[in-house]
């Protein structure tokens, strides 16, 4: 039984959170996927978004009021530590939290739809900090029960928390919309047609998973064939590609580019090229985090490499007006039912192996 669920929402993904409680409620048709027979909601028990504002003093100080009683309620708090404020969104996470304690709230759940400072998560040069463990720190600090965070760019974050994180994995999101769209669907087109490909040596193992998970989908005998692209980081936002392994498998296929994040788009651009180059017919990219920094949408649209680039709303984001000499090759695709499944089971204390069953042996279609 779902009961004193509230959901709360800070100012960097409002639209989501909406979502997500939308999707919450649908989980009273026993004809949900993911949803167990045990685990009906009564017609009653409502999810509501939190009555909270997010307001700020005249010198930018962030001020939370909030208007319901929630003592003893289990509160999920979306909010991405997102551009275009990331500093203002951390803060704004942290500040709710301690406003939740303070109200005699019985869990904090800090649904993380983006982990900004992520990709900071180890020394890479010598006197740099580790900022992702420190705002790992300060989210224990100011009281959070319990982490859900998405596709977070290295693993090991996971361990810098000392409370329960649970991690939904984009690929999920894409391999549902690959079969959706019958972009991958057919078993013998997997090892004949398709290659997998990732941006760079580091996502090789996300990029085998990648493969296992469609070819479970489709029931195919094999996977399809991995493509990784090695390239080079003279400097922070900026990418050379030096050489592609397994260039032979791109020719006449389709090669899905899968990744976790696409900043300023030169890595992918260059990328994409690469591949086509190596004969590849078609490029579809399938990234998670669209931050988009810059100017990457204009990059992209204006790229003859990607035919389309799917990320998530994970991170706010309108798209401007289509510009002369670009193309519409941007798609984003919603994230609220899989995270409203996710709080749905840790709410009701379910496994949420049971929502994400894919790696397993087969992948639940909607």
């Amino acid at each position: 039984m779902v009961y004193n669920v509230f959901v709360a929402s800070g100012t960097a993904n409002e639209p989501l959170a909406d979502a997500i409680v939308e999707e919450l409620n649908k989980l009273q048709d026993e004809n949900t996927p993911y949803v167990d027979e045990e685990l009906h909601v009564s017609p009653d028990a409502v999810v509501r978004k939190l009555n909270m504002a997010v307001t700020h003093f005249a010198d930018g100080e962030i001020q939370v009021k909030i208007a319901d009683c929630i003592r003893g309620a289990d509160v999920f708090v979306v909010q991405p530590i997102s551009p275009p404020s990331v500093n203002d969104f951390l803060m704004e996470l942290l500040i709710i939290t301690d406003a939740l304690k303070r109200a005699s709230v019985g869990r904090v759940t800090a649904v993380i739809p983006y982990y900004g400072y992520a990709r900071q998560e180890r020394k890479a040069q010598p006197r740099t900090p580790i900022t992702a463990k420190l705002v790992a720190n300060l989210i224990q600090t100011a009281g959070v029960d319990r982490v859900l965070a998405c596709d977070l760019h290295a693993a090991q974050i996971q361990g810098f928390f000392d409370i329960p994180l649970d991690h939904i994995q984009g690929l999920y999101f894409h391999v549902d919309y690959l079969m959706k769209e019958g972009i991958v669907g057919c078993p013998t087109d997997l090892t004949e047609n398709i290659a997998i490909v990732s941006p760079d040596l580091g996502g090789a193992e996300r990029a085998g998973r990648a493969a296992r998970m469609i070819q479970n989908a489709v029931g195919a005998t094999d996977e399809p064939d991995i493509v990784l692209i090695h390239k080079q980081r003279p400097r922070p936002n900026e990418a050379r590609v030096l050489f592609t392994i397994g260039a032979e498998r791109c020719k006449d296929r389709l090669c899905i580019i899968i990744d976790d994040i696409v900043d300023t788009g030169g890595s992918l651009v260059n990328a994409a090229g690469q591949l086509r180059n190596n004969g590849a017919k078609d490029v579809i990219c399938c990234i998670t985090h669209g931050v988009l920094s810059r100017d990457a949408i204009h990059r992209i649209r204006s790229s003859e490499h990607i035919s389309r680039l799917v990320i998530t709303d994970t991170i706010r984001r309108e798209l401007p007006p289509l510009s002369e000499g670009e193309r519409d090759n941007i798609t984003i695709i919603s994230t609220a039912r899989w995270f409203a499944n996710s709080i749905f089971s840790i709410h009701t204390e379910k496994s949420l192996g049971d929502v994400f069953r894919c790696e397993a042996g087969y992948m639940k279609r909607v």
